[in-house]
This record gives structure tokens, sequence and C-alpha cells, in this order.
């Protein structure tokens, strides 16, 4: 089949991209599959892909983007009848297209009026919707009055074998910043937390943070590295797939708080849509402690595999039960490596199949 792909995002190379690109390169396997985007950036994104995500697109081609703000839903629908199918990762938004309509879901969109017999007409065109975990799925469902399938993202472990395991507590993931001022990965949150570990007598460990940055938010960035200065503090920006997996083979733990101070009743997105960086980690032995919020809650097990918190003396006690012991900590990072598993790139390109052949 000739299949097309639109992400909204894609110039930003992160974790829901990682999901998008690996259906583009899942599918390449037995179909000709085309991404919607500016072809001029085609050689430079597919570099970044292999290098930042570890994910081969040689195979797949860039299309022109019929899906861009200057494109009539005419010219559209009648572009989008030259493929067999379209697979489109939704901003809430929900296209009219002139073939097979697949729309992914990663998150909330408590914006959107379900109701409207504008979104009850292009709802009915959809051949099928699937979302990244069952924490989404349950408000799309309840939204859309739909009853999507849940795709899990793909994990491709590349554990950095003979690597010692080192005192580090680790966290991975970008840095956005809101029109408050607050970053919705929360990665002040954790630092505060860490010094104030560090100050009641925590010695010899390191928390390191590494931090995918946009332009615009650079700037901002100092205030993290402001609050770090005086502690064993690490920021790392932007680093190639590799040296990211050689970070989570060192780590002994794993910190994660996005959704922490939120409303999640109301703004349910704040929270983590599913944690494809807890996975990773867990996958090279890191065991982690994270908000007990969005899809993390499907991925630890709270006691056996990692720790879930909800308070900040949740996660610092929790932190200080594996630091202080040892048997504790590696009877859970067993568990964690074993659960990761579940989560790998054979399983996600199985359903995804089964979900095209639907």
């Amino acid at each position: 089949m000739k299949i097309g792909i639109f992400d909204p995002y894609l110039d930003t190379l992160s974790g829901g991209e990682k999901y998008m690109l690996s259906v583009a390169s899942c599918l390449a396997q037995e179909h000709e599959i085309l991404i919607f985007w500016d072809k001029n950036k085609e050689a430079e994104i597919k570099q970044t892909a292999r290098k930042k995500l570890g994910i081969e697109l040689s195979s797949v081609k860039f299309y022109k983007n019929i899906f861009g703000k200057n494109v009539s839903s005419i010219s559209r629908f009648a572009e989008s009848r030259k493929f067999d199918a379209i697979i489109y990762l939704s901003d809430g938004s929900i296209p009219l297209v002139g073939t097979k309509l697949y729309v992914h879901f990663q998150f909330p969109t408590e914006w959107v009026d379900g109701k409207s017999v504008k979104t009850r007409i292009k709802l009915f065109f959809v051949k099928k919707i699937f979302c990244n975990s069952y924490f989404t799925k349950s408000f799309i469902d309840k939204k859309l009055n739909v009853k999507s399938s849940i795709l899990y993202p793909p994990v491709d472990l590349r554990i950095a074998k003979d690597m010692k395991k080192e005192n580090v507590i680790l966290h991975v993931g970008r840095f956005d910043v809101d029109s408050h001022g607050s970053n919705y990965k929360k990665q002040d949150v954790m630092i505060d937390i860490f010094k104030k570990m560090a100050d009641t007598g925590l010695k010899n460990w390191k928390f390191k943070l590494i931090i995918g940055v946009r332009d615009k938010n650079e700037g901002k960035l100092n205030k993290l590295k402001e609050i770090s200065k005086g502690y064993p503090i690490e920021l790392i920006e932007d680093i190639s797939n590799q040296e990211l997996w050689e970070y989570y083979s060192k780590a002994k733990i794993y910190w994660h708080a996005t959704g922490f101070g939120e409303d999640l009743q109301k703004h349910p997105e704040k929270a983590e849509h599913f944690g494809i960086s807890t996975v990773e980690a867990m996958g090279a032995g890191a065991v982690p402690v994270v908000m007990n919020a969005g899809g993390q809650k499907e991925i630890v097990e709270n006691g056996k595999n990692g720790f879930l918190w909800d308070t900040t003396n949740d996660l610092m006690d929790r932190t200080f039960k594996l630091i202080n012991d040892i048997i504790l900590w590696k009877k859970m990072s067993k568990a964690s490596v074993e659960r990761s598993e579940m989560f790998d790139k054979d399983r996600f390109c199985r359903e995804l199949k089964d979900i095209i052949k639907q």
C-alpha cells in the first residue's frame, strides 16, 4: 500500500516524533511510506532521526505537505486520494481526506468539542483511532464517544554493555516553558528536591539531567543552571542516541516529575502521556521513581519494579530507600529490565500492522 504519514510536530523530534517515525520505519518494511513535510528538510530530518532517535528512514520518502496551512480543503482532499491510507497524529484536529484515515492521539484533547456536528461528521470517515496509553484512551474515548485501540510506544533497547553502574540519579526530558514560566517536565522541582537530599546528608551521588532544548527556551535554561550551582548536578544538552544509552546504562535510579503540582483533573494533558524515557531507563537497569500520574502508572508496578510518588517527601523517602538498601535496588533493577521488555519494538510493529489490517 501507499501510506502517507503526518506529524505536526516533526520539527521537534522528541518522544512523540520517535513514535511516528517508528510507525514509518516499521511499515516501510512492507509498504511505500511517504511523510507529509517540507521536502527540503528531508535529508536534515533523516540525519537527525538517525543520530538523535536511532531511527533509520532510508526507505521512507518525503512528500509535499498537504496538511500545511496554505493548502485548501479541496486540494488536500484531492491529493489524499493518491494514497491507500493516511496516518495522522492529531493535535486535536481531524482532517477530511479522500482515503482511509487512521488517527493517533498522544494526549487528552479536552478543548475539542466532541459533540459538535462538524466533529461527528469527520469522525464518521475515520477508519480507526489509536492511542499511546490507557491514560490517553480514557479521555479520548469519553470526549469523542469512540472506542480507540492502544498501541504503546516502541522502545528500541540498546543497552551499552560492560558499563558499571555509578551513584547517579538520571532524568531525561525536553525543556519546555509555558507562559507562566513553569517547565513542563518539572526539572526545577527535581533539582530542588535533590538539593534538599544533599543538604540532609546525601553524599557521593550525582543528579544528571539530559535535556532537549528548543532555541526559544535556551535563555530560560540558564535559571536551571543557576539553581544547580554548588551541587553535584549536571545539565547535559542535546546528545546523540548512543551517548544517551551510555548515560542510561550508568545510572542506578531514574526520576520523573511531569504532572506534579498541576490540576490533572482539569488539565490531564499536563501529565506524562506515556513515559518512553522511563521504559528506556528501566531497560538499562535504572530503577524508576516517578510521579504517580498519567501513563507512568501503566509502566511502573509500584514496589515491584520501581516506585510511584505523590509528594516530594515520597520521592525523597523512596529514593533514600533504594540508596540505603543495595539488595532492594538489585532486585528492583532486575525487575525493571524484565518489565521494559514488554514495550519492545517487535511488539510495536506487530500490533501496528494488525491495526492497519483492520
